[in-house]
């Protein structure tokens, strides 16, 4: 990963602390990677379409889709998205209905109708029920938009199928467990839940998660 240009949120590095000393198992996980770390590209039109394309499929397959929409569109932007026509969208590897998703994004960040210029001042579950509202983007994809655009400290997908992989390989348990065995595991990290969860993926990947 190339970290030239990115800096990690002003939390990671006293959370990491706070994480190797809570919890040695994980703790062993981020030691493991002591120059890895979660960054923003600040653009949330870009974060939340990169969630859409990665919904149900492998870090991997997300990433080749995602290039090829890049090479395609040139710059993913909400007119941009809006006006190309859906055969060349579905032609990068898009499905009908994640083309539907993005399509109904655009119109969302063209009209208006998610409140982009006060989410920094509303709280994780306020944004989620904002982000919500619109078609295609459930809980999960408004998760991965409080870890990677907003850096919120604290987000703990419990659907997130590769945090729960994650979890059990560094615990030595079975595949899958359930909420309440999560959540439980998971309360010793709060406040750095997002920190814990990036990690876990980063366990299952050699390509850091991304959005």
């Amino acid at each position: 990963m190339n970290n030239i240009n990115y800096k990690p949120p002003r939390f990671w590095e006293r959370g990491k602390k706070y994480l190797i000393e809570k919890d040695k198992r994980l703790g062993n996980l981020i030691k493991s990677y002591p120059k890895d770390f979660l960054f923003t590209k600040s653009d949330p039109f870009l974060t939340l379409a990169r969630s859409i394309v990665g919904q149900q499929i492998s870090v991997k397959a997300a990433q080749s889709v995602w290039d090829r929409l890049e090479i395609k569109v040139k710059k993913i932007a909400p007119y941009n998205i809006k006006k190309i026509h859906s055969n060349s969208l579905k032609s990068v590897g898009l499905s009908r209905q994640k083309i539907k998703y993005l399509k109904n994004l655009s119109d969302a960040f063209i009209e208006n109708k998610v409140k982009i210029k006060l989410w920094s001042k509303m709280n994780d579950e306020e944004i989620i029920q904002d982000l919500i509202q619109i078609k295609g983007i459930g809980r999960w994809t408004a998760e991965m938009f409080l870890i990677f655009n907003l850096c919120r400290a604290d987000i703990f997908p419990l659907d997130d199928i590769g945090m729960i992989k994650g979890l059990c390989k560094i615990y030595n348990l079975d595949y899958p467990l359930n909420k309440n065995e999560v959540l439980k595991i998971g309360n010793k990290w709060k406040p750095y839940r997002s920190i814990a969860t990036w990690y876990l993926w980063r366990s299952l990947d050699p390509i850091p998660v991304e959005y």
